[in-house]
Parts: structure tokens; C-alpha cells; sequence
């Protein structure tokens, strides 16, 4: 029994080293010379707009904190990771770095001293821009004033805080490569998925994880919970169900340009993103993102509710409560048939965010209430009024249990006992 121990623990070992090796040679492979011919000027502007498209500044910049200077908490199940400084400053930014220090940041998620980064930066996406993007990138942040601000240690829990641990992961889940553009595809679509799979980092957020951080590929948008905030980040797939697959292109787009649209509204996280980084994009980027989301295939599974007799007895009483509620507090802004009045009060017949496996996100909303993002397309938002000492955890329930069991909506209720997890989580 002990040798049949023993010889387990050296066949794993023996395939982790292989696969190590497997990483390092790839690491050589895609290893590249920066070289440009680019306007000093001109590769500055175009670093500062792909700055934007990756929104580097959510992440990099502590509120009210100078921008880029680091110190921001980003919580993960595994601990706290803090966001580094990112200035110009020669002790604790940039300032000693060149382009191929920062290639090897983005590209292969090593520090200009070897030691592995944590993916909570988000180099398995990073991976796949381009050289040529990376350099611009790094001229930009060049040009931000330097900031003396010393990295924060990370706050990890053991035995996640060990640069072998790390490795491990990366063994398993990391693989640096740049994006390849699909033969047969249009130069929008190639573009669009640039853009999502790398800087955009989507995949971040809208897809699940396993128990050690794992995501399945960069075309994983199927939707998941968030490790970052209590909020569930819906499906981007083509699903007619659960993702975008009724939604018109132009949706789409008014929705990542301006926070609203004809189908919905963006909030919580989102909202974030859409404001500092989305609504800068040029039309033809978002065009290009909404064509290539609008093309994924995989759809997230529809809530599924099969209740007992009982079951269904106790669905009617809630649905009852919950539409005396909706009639009370809602109706007037999302109308008796749960049409709404687009693009001010969001409509929530046939909206997949209501239906998706978690409740998590119209409890946030029925709680807190919120605004969409204020943008150049839409600067004067209308928001929700919070509802959390107006409504107990029972009512709640009932009440988003009716918004997700009507006018074609179907869900499984929701119960108090939810509301109440819900109700200290921070708002954002």
C-alpha cells in the first residue's frame, strides 16, 4: 500500500515537472523583440486608449488615491491581492522597467525580478495581445507622473500565498500565447474577440470557476458568480434563454456604449466598467465586441424548478404576495406587464438577468436600488430606490420571485433566508 503511495506521489510529480516544462518551453516560444516604427506621440495616444480598453485604472488606482498608483484591494477566495503601482516612479513604479520587463508582466505574468504574479492581475488574458500593444501600453504608463507608493504585501491565505503553489496553477491553467486571428472570419469579428478574450479580459468576471480559480477557456462567457463582489455576472453568449441571443446587435452596443439600452440596463460592477473604460471605446470597437459576442454559441442552463405538490401550494401563496408588492412599488416604473419603459425603467418581461441560476443580482436591486452609469450617451440616469426599510427578507422574496415567474419569465423562488445573506453585503 505504501509503494502504491509512493509511486502516486512520483507519477504526479513526475507529469507536474513535465507539464512546467511544457510552460517554459512555450514561454521561449512566444517570447518577442519589441520593434516599432511607431511615432513616439502617436504610440502614447494609442497606449493611453487601450489603457482604457482594459480599464487598468479600475484596478490600479485606490479611491481617491492617485491614478495608477496602485493599493487597491481585490478581494479573491484565496485572500486579499493588492493592485501595484503602476507610475513612473523609479522606486516603487515603473520607473526602472523597460518594454521587456512590462512584455513579461503581460505576456508570461513575471515581475521584472522572475517572481510569479498572482492572476488576480489578469495576465492569462493579457497574454494574447500583441507585442506591438503591449509596448504601447507601456509608453503610455511611462508618461504618468511618478508617484511614490510602496506595493502592498498580499494577504493570502496558506497555502496560497507560495510562489510553488502558484507555479502549480499556472501548470495547470496557464498557457502565454498571443491571439491568432480565425481564417474565415471578418476583420470585425477578429477584432471583437481580440478585444474580449485579451484586454477586455471579460471572461474575468462571466464565467464560472473550479475551487482553485480555474476558468475553461477564453471563450467561456457562460456566466458565474463574481469571487470579487456578491454580485452574478450574467451569460454573453448567443443562449436565447439566458445570454443574448434575442438581443439585437445595436443593444448590444448602446449597452456597453452609454449603460442602457432597449433589453436593460447595466449596474453594480458593470456600471464601473461601462464608465471608465466601455463608453470610451470607439463605435467601431464596440461594434466589433457586440459582433463577436452575438456569435458565441454556448448557453448558460436555465434555472430549473420542479416543485412537489406542497411545493407548488407555498409558489402560489409567494406569487400572490409578490404581486401585491410589485403592484404597490414597482408597477409604475416597469409597468403591470413587466415592459418597463425602455431606456429609462428597463423592462423585466423576457430579461435573462432576472433568470439566471442565481437571484442574486434583482435582490441586490430590490435591497439597494441603484443608478446606471452616468456617460456621454446617457449623463442624466434614472435610478431605483432602495427598498431594504421598506421590505423584509419575506416580501422581498416574494416579490423577486414574482418578477422571475411572469410575464414568461421562469425560475425557482427565492427565499428569505437568501435576502438576509444579501443584506450586509457591500452595495458595490
Amino acid at each position: 500500500m505504501k509503494k502504491a503511495i509512493l509511486l502516486l506521489f512520483v507519477g504526479i510529480a513526475m507529469f507536474l515537472g513535465g507539464m512546467a516544462g511544457y510552460v517554459y518551453l512555450l514561454e521561449q516560444e512566444n517570447e518577442q523583440t519589441g520593434m516599432t516604427n511607431e511615432d513616439a506621440n502617436i504610440q502614447v495616444i494609442r497606449g493611453k486608449y487601450l489603457a482604457l480598453a482594459g480599464n487598468c485604472a479600475a484596478c490600479h488606482t485606490l479611491r481617491g488615491g492617485a491614478a495608477y498608483a496602485g493599493g487597491r484591494a481585490v478581494e479573491t477566495p484565496f485572500g486579499r491581492v493588492y493592485s501595484s503601482n503602476l507610475t513612473a516612479d523609479a522606486k516603487t513604479g515603473l520607473g526602472n522597467w523597460n518594454a521587456d520587463d512590462f512584455w513579461r508582466a503581460m505576456h508570461h505574468g513575471k515581475s521584472k525580478d522572475g517572481r510569479l504574479l498572482y492572476p488576480a492581475f489578469p495576465y492569462p488574458n493579457y497574454t494574447r495581445i500583441t507585442r506591438a500593444d503591449s509596448d504601447a501600453l507601456f509608453a503610455y504608463l511611462k508618461t504618468v507622473p511618478a508617484v511614490e507608493q510602496p506595493n502592498r504585501e498580499h494577504e493570502l491565505r496558506f497555502p496560497y500565498d507560495s510562489q510553488v503553489m502558484l507555479a502549480l496553477w499556472r501548470t495547470l491553467y496557464f498557457r502565454p500565447g498571443t491571439f491568432q486571428p480565425q481564417a474565415g472570419k471578418s476583420a470585425e469579428w477578429n477584432r471583437g474577440a481580440y478585444l474580449v478574450q485579451g484586454l477586455g479580459h471579460c471572461n474575468a468576471c462571466h464565467t464560472s470557476r473550479d475551487p482553485l480559480g480555474g476558468a475553461n477557456t477564453h471563450e467561456d462567457l457562460d456566466g458565474g458568480m463574481m469571487a470579487m463582489s456578491s454580485w452574478y455576472a450574467p451569460s454573453l453568449t448567443a443562449s436565447s434563454g439566458t445570454g443574448l441571443g434575442k438581443w439585437q446587435k445595436q443593444d448590444i452596443v448602446d449597452l456597453l456604449k452609454t449603460g442602457v439600452s432597449q433589453r436593460g440596463a447595466v449596474f453594480g460592477p458593470m456600471a464601473e466598467v461601462v464608465y471608465r473604460s466601455l463608453q470610451h471605446l470607439t463605435d467601431s470597437d464596440v461594434q466589433a465586441i457586440a459582433e463577436y459576442l452575438k456569435s458565441l454559441p454556448r448557453s448558460e442552463p436555465i434555472a430549473q424548478f420542479n416543485p412537489s405538490l406542497e411545493g407548488r401550494q407555498e409558489m402560489y401563496r409567494v406569487m400572490e404576495q409578490g404581486a401585491k408588492l410589485y403592484k404597490k412599488h414597482c408597477a409604475d416604473c416597469h409597468g403591470e406587464n413587466g415592459n418597463g419603459k425602455a431606456p429609462a425603467y428597463p423592462p423585466l418581461a423576457g430579461n435573462h438577468t432576472l433568470t439566471m441560476r442565481s437571484a442574486v443580482n434583482p435582490i441586490r436591486m430590490v435591497l439597494n436600488g441603484g443608478f446606471p452609469p452616468g456617460t456621454a450617451g446617457n449623463p442624466r440616469p434614472y435610478g431605483m430606490p432602495p427598498f431594504r426599510s421598506v421590505l423584509n427578507d419575506d416580501e422581498v422574496a416574494a416579490v423577486v420571485t414574482y418578477i422571475r415567474n411572469s410575464w414568461g419569465n421562469f425560475a425557482g423562488p427565492v427565499r428569505a433566508n437568501e435576502v438576509d445573506r444579501f443584506r450586509s453585503a457591500p452595495v458595490n
